[in-house]
This record gives structure tokens, sequence and C-alpha cells, in this order.
């Protein structure tokens, strides 16, 4: 297996973009983005999407490349990041991916758990319900109806409670249950490689880069899309916050602060997923150099 894909990860605003484009420029290679949101090109600022000096720096894949209209999730890009690597590497060595949405990274290393197809009026009814009642009922639902997934599963994360909920209305079963599948052994080398700060100094950069998304036209941004509120893709930090205060409940001020203090949750959450990973070498993201990675 001399090809290899190294995988950056870490929390939002860590310095994961930036890493990645003087990691793929010392390996002559291109990145695969694993982002479960900046795929979607009608979602850019809020997304914090790679700059465009950064785009033509070095080539980009998943990157504005599907709409929010498409139903996109971890087993897509599981069968579309193999796919592009598997072509990567007929001129290349060794191919970057980088991202934060661990499933979407599990999924590409290890393969998804076969999940049986659920009814999508399961999904809808739960949405519904959810957009209604709110966090709260959502959160008893699961509590109640599979209190194995309650137990260990992202109790604040609605995407993964909706999903919880709707596998165990449809199958009948805790979607713990079909979590137990031999990782999948893929035909290339992975280097995992993660990015992390000290919690402060994170905290600080999430709060700056936040209000630099409101100065770049973040409102306005969202505003464009609400048409399109509805839809999976935009339930997501820094997009379902403006909600209220176009219905003239808060303020814009109170709008910022709950996008700050939701993505420092966010970035706390992705830290736990990742820590999990026994795989991951950690480096000090304002240290690290490429050939500290590439040496390794």
């Amino acid at each position: 297996m001399s090809k290899t894909v190294y995988i950056v990860m870490g929390p939002t605003a860590v310095g994961k973009t930036n890493f990645a484009i003087a990691l793929a420029k010392a390996l002559n290679t291109e990145i695969i983005s694993a982002d479960a949101r900046q795929c979607y090109k009608e979602m850019n600022i809020g997304v914090a999407r790679p700059s465009a000096e950064e785009l033509k720096a070095v080539a980009h894949h998943f990157i504005a490349s599907h709409s929010v209209t498409e139903e996109i999730n971890a087993s897509y890009f599981e069968n579309w990041a193999i796919e592009k690597a598997t072509s990567l590497f007929k001129t290349k060595e060794a191919v970057v991916m980088v991202g934060g949405t661990g499933l979407y990274i599990k999924a590409f290393c290890e393969g998804l758990d076969l999940i049986p197809a659920i009814d999508a009026s399961i999904r809808e009814n739960i949405i519904q319900q959810y957009e209604k009642l709110g966090l709260r009922w959502l959160q008893k639902e699961v509590a109640v109806k599979d209190p194995i997934y309650w137990e260990k599963g992202e109790q604040k994360n609605p995407q993964r409670l909706m999903r919880a909920l709707e596998v165990k209305l449809g199958t009948g079963a805790s979607i713990t249950s079909f979590q137990n599948k031999k990782a999948v052994e893929r035909p290339f080398k992975i280097v995992k490689v993660g990015l992390e700060l000290p919690r402060e100094e994170l905290y600080d950069r999430i709060n700056a880069r936040v209000l630099t998304m409101v100065e770049e036209g973040l409102e306005k941004e969202v505003r464009g899309l609400q048409n399109v509120a509805h839809l999976n893709a935009l339930q997501t930090v820094g997009y379902s916050e403006w909600k209220a205060y176009f219905e003239e409940k808060i303020t814009r001020e109170k709008v910022i602060d709950q996008i700050q203090q939701n993505t420092r949750h966010y970035a706390k959450r992705q830290m736990t997923w990742f820590k999990r990973d026994p795989a991951i070498t950690w480096f000090n993201a304002a240290s690290i150099e490429p050939k500290k990675v590439v040496l390794k």
C-alpha cells in the first residue's frame, strides 16, 4: 500500500484549511474536503468555505460541488470520496483530506454500518414535530424510545437525535444495534492528523471568526436562503439562529452571541468525537509543519 491519504481533522476554526493547503503543496497533491456543509454551493460565509485564493492555491474537491436541495449524507460521501481518491491516485502518491465532520471521515476510513432504508415519511414527520415542539421534545422522544442510544449518543445534536429516532421507529431496533460492523479495509494507507489548541485560544478564534462572518455579510447570505431554510442543509450553526431575529423576536447582537456560543459547543462536540480515535496523532495547530506529518 504505497498510496497514502493524510486526513487533517480537528475542531472548527483551529486552522485546518491553512495547514491542509501547506501539506498538499509539500506532497504535490490535491485536497478532498470532509465537511458536511462546505459542499453546498449556496452556503459560503456561514460555513467558512476556503477563500478564492486558497482554492486557487491547491485544487479542492467536494467544495461548492452540490446543491442544498440534494440529499448528501455520510454514505454518499463515502462513495464519492473513495471514487475521487482512486482517481487522484492514478497520478498522485498521496491525497490530503481535511474537515471537521467526524462521521464523514469515519465513513471514508472504515465504511458505514448497514442500516436498512427508512420510509421517508417517518423522517418528514419527525422533522415537522421537531420544528414545532423543539429540542426538548426530541430529546424526550429518544430517551423514551431508544434509551440505549440516549445514554451514549450526542444528546444535544438534533440531527443525530432525529436519525436515532427515525431508525427506531422505522426498524423497531436501536440504531446502536447496527453499529457493530467490522471496519472495511481500504487499499491505501491512512495517516490521521489532529490539530488542537488550548481551549481559550480556540474559543477566541471562534468568537473572532463569527464577527468576521457577520462583517462579510452573513445576515444577507442567510436572508437569501430563507426559501430553502426548511432543508436539512440549513439546520446548522450560523444559519438557524437567524430565524428568531427575522421574526423580530431577538436582537441582532443576540443572534451573534448565540452563533458564537453554539459554535463553541460544536467545537467541543467535535473534539469529543475525535479524541475517541486512538489512531489520530495530535499536534498544536500553532506550530505544526508539513514535514512533521510526512516524516511521521
